[in-house]
């Protein structure tokens, strides 16, 4: 054989041979990572010729699919504020794939989920066509409207999240701004509207309420009062009430909010630093109990952990803590803590669920067709962050603290601000996380605006954020008694 042809016979076995081995790969070993890619529509494509479940909260239909006049089904987010709702259900899009909970359980959705196997062989032995299963969110319609209104319709940036401390129920979460999925799907308007989303400096496809992570300022005293009552202090325990403190081996100052002393200055009680968030007196409480004290509260309560809810989460970090300088500033909030508004939810439930933290879940059963349950979701333990005693003691802190917070109502609510500096000459982020500790109450929120909600280098969290914090509570609260 001629030498040229043996040398092209050669390497064209070889470029077969590493087709083979390349489809092989794929085929047996990536089909699942490719197939749940939210780039690949193919899937999507596939299932458009029979109905995809539906999703729903409290009885509402969020998103459902219809047929047109070629058999074809389409998505259709139906509820009349869809906006509020979008980045929970997200969208499905055949030209930008999925997101939110129409990705995380595409299969459900669509049937093919091998759970539901059994009730799709009866469909086929009955005859009936196999059709997607339902998904019921634990959302409250109201709750979640409340939520997402008192943020949007004062055109703050930020999130609210509500939770029910027993169970870890998600009653709320919202993110604003929010973003309406029907103009993702709907191919008449989908390029526009996908332009515009992503060239938003806001982010409105960014889930803020689980994705972004912020310092969170004061209410993460509350991490760091849990640690120094589990080392020996107690709400009379006597610390500094000076307006500024020298950090350790540094010439850097650490003041109090205004560089004001704490209750005239001198030495305070723990209570009153909790009430007034003296800066000083926590900086002063922590290096005491030492850093690893600090971390392992900081890890009880849940930070730097993510949550399965179905949709992306964001762990959030304490940093790193190599002096006692360090240390001083993790205490407040700052330096390289950062939280999501759903950890903070977890950090106020726990504190309100007697120390027992559960892990929050958004969906709480999917049915079938006839809207038999196939499978429901339990409350799940995950660990006990705080005993009980401590869990009541910083309950009436945290109540001490609300009736310094602007615009106390004189509601029995226990509560911790926040006013997170983020860089020099931006406005600060403001925080409340806030519950009823009053009996029968079995709600908890958590509110961020980011930059100060447009109110400048003054803003608070007891300004900005608490109102809307008691508006998305007193929600909780009624509809939980209708």
């Amino acid at each position: 054989m001629n030498r040229s042809i043996r040398f092209v016979a050669i390497f064209s076995l070889l470029l077969v041979l590493i087709l083979m081995v390349n489809l092989t790969v794929i085929h047996a070993f990536r089909d699942d990572e490719y197939a749940a890619n939210p780039l690949n529509n193919r899937a999507f494509l596939e299932m458009k010729t029979q109905p995809r479940g539906q999703i729903t909260a409290g009885g509402q239909v969020l998103a459902s699919s219809w047929q047109d006049d070629e058999g074809i089904y389409h998505r259709t987010y139906d509820n009349n504020y869809p906006t509020a709702y979008g980045p929970v259900t997200g969208y499905l899009s055949d030209i930008y794939g999925a997101s939110g909970l129409e990705s995380s359980y595409n299969n459900i959705l669509n049937g093919t989920d091998p759970s539901l196997a059994a009730s799709q062989w009866l469909d086929t032995l009955t005859g009936k066509d196999n059709e997607g299963a339902n998904i019921e969110t634990t959302l409250v319609p109201a709750v979640q409207q409340t939520a997402y209104n008192a943020l949007a319709e004062r055109g703050y940036e930020g999130a609210a999240v509500a939770l029910r401390p027993s169970t870890g129920e998600i009653l709320a979460l919202a993110s604003t701004p929010g973003y309406d999925p029907n103009q993702i799907v709907d191919p008449a308007t989908a390029e526009d509207a996908w332009s515009q989303l992503n060239s938003d400096p806001a982010n409105p496809l960014l889930n803020t309420a689980t994705q972004e992570t912020l310092p969170p300022g004061s209410i993460f005293k509350i991490i760091t009062t849990a640690a120094g009552l589990d080392n020996g202090y107690d709400s009379s325990s006597s610390l500094t009430g000076a307006s500024s403190i020298t950090l350790p081996n540094t010439n850097t100052g650490l003041t109090n909010y205004n560089a004001q002393t704490c209750g005239g200055g001198g030495q305070v009680t723990l209570q009153t630093a909790f009430a007034l968030s003296c800066n000083t007196a926590f900086a002063e409480m922590a290096m005491d109990v030492g850093d690893e004290a600090m971390r392992e509260a900081a890890t009880a309560f849940g930070v730097g952990e993510q949550y399965d809810i179905g949709l992306p989460t964001s762990p959030g970090s304490l940093g790193e803590i190599p002096d006692d300088a360090s240390l001083a500033q993790t205490a407040i909030g700052q330096r390289d803590v950062t939280m999501s508004a759903l950890q903070a939810a977890v950090m106020a439930s726990v504190v309100a669920n007697d120390g027992v933290r559960m892990s929050p879940y958004l969906v709480s059963r999917v049915t079938g067709t006839d809207l038999q349950e196939l499978r429901s979701r339990s409350p799940e333990e995950m660990n006990e962050a705080i005993s009980p005693e401590v869990a009541a003691e910083l309950t009436d802190l945290m109540r001490a603290s609300e009736r310094n917070t602007s615009g106390y109502t004189g509601q029995d609510i226990a509560s911790k601000t926040g006013t997170a500096e983020h860089g020099e000459g931006v406005p600060p982020h403001t925080w409340y996380v806030a519950f009823a500790p009053s009996e029968d109450a079995d709600v908890a929120v958590a509110v961020v605006v980011k930059d100060g909600g447009g109110q400048g280098s003054s803003a608070t969290g007891g300004s900005v954020s608490s109102p809307i914090g008691r508006e998305i509570l007193n929600s909780a609260l009624q509809n939980a008694r209708e």
